[in-house]
């Protein structure tokens, strides 16, 4: 393996950190580390969803549904992804929470990957 090539498999990789494949969190002579991007691969169990909503939000966001039924809870709006390939984005400042209608697989990008920002 190069040093600026890494060749992996998302659902085995992702078990690793919580789901997170690529972002600032990773070794900086890893190829996945980036203080551009974070990338995620969350796979979710019917019934899962976030402990509690996300507020002030400090970066942009992308997640697309690969698999299942994943609702996306916004401020005055519920996003339902049904359909592979459905996404929604939101911008830095939208308060979200989610919950997995069906197990369901989805790809998280989000920017900047900000050092230390971590949402409990």
């Amino acid at each position: 393996m190069s040093d600026t090539v890494y060749v992996g498999n998302a659902g085995r990789d992702a078990a690793l950190d919580r789901g997170w494949l690529l972002g600032h969190f990773k070794d900086a002579a890893d190829p996945r580390h980036s203080e551009d991007v974070e990338i995620k691969w969350g796979v979710h169990p019917k019934g899962d969803e976030r402990d509690r909503w996300v507020t002030g939000e400090a970066r942009t966001a992308l997640l697309v549904l690969i698999s299942g039924r994943f609702r996306v809870e916004l401020p005055g709006r519920s996003v339902l992804l049904a359909e592979q390939g459905d996404y929604v984005v939101w911008g830095r400042g939208v308060d979200h929470s989610w919950h997995a209608e069906e197990e369901s697989v989805v790809l998280t990008v989000r920017w900047p990957s900000v050092p230390g920002y971590a949402v409990p």
